[in-house]
């Protein structure tokens, strides 16, 4: 029975302190710094663009705040669009999709640059004349992202399922 002593305390001992009640998780402070990023905007329905253009600010925030106070004007942010968000972009479709427009119009104040694709933008019969005017054009979506990605830029796709619960449900 002695022997059994020492082994139940070394197992009582190194239960992991993750089982205690009194543990909470770590916040940790990442060393941000300014960013290189290029965003793969390729979706399936129009109306996904505004909840797109949230990763765009979910990267934007964090970095003006403290303790990073990295001003916007500081990253290098590309945005290559090339799927059905492109119709956002036209300026006959304007109305239906102000919001949108005039948040990306905001962005390109710090220097954010939207780029069309123009495999895409042929696809869907526009000219250089229907899109607004800061929309570049370039080649291709797909060239350019990888023009990018090779001078060292970060990948980012946006991920906009389907919402099928609200956080109240799934909480």
């Amino acid at each position: 029975m002695k022997s059994l002593l020492p082994l139940f305390m070394l197992l009582t001992l190194s239960i992991p302190s993750f089982l205690s009640a009194e543990e909470n998780a770590e916040f940790v402070q990442t060393p941000y710094k300014e960013q290189k990023v290029v965003f793969d905007f390729y979706l399936d329905d129009p109306r996904k663009m505004s909840t797109a253009l949230y990763w765009l600010r979910s990267l934007i925030n964090p970095m003006t705040a403290q303790p990073y106070s990295i001003a916007p004007d500081f990253h290098d942010i590309k945005v290559v669009i090339h799927g059905t968000e492109l119709v956002t972009l036209a300026k006959k479709n304007y109305k239906k999709y102000k919001t949108v427009v005039d948040r990306m119009r905001y962005y390109t104040e710090f220097g954010v640059e939207f780029r069309v694709c123009a495999m895409a933008m042929k696809d869907f019969d526009y000219e250089l004349k229907d899109l607004h005017e800061y929309v570049q054009v370039v080649p291709s979506a797909i060239t350019e992202i990888a023009h990018w990605q090779l001078n060292g830029y970060a990948l980012i796709i946006p991920q906009v399922p389907a919402k099928k619960f609200s956080i109240d449900e799934i909480r």
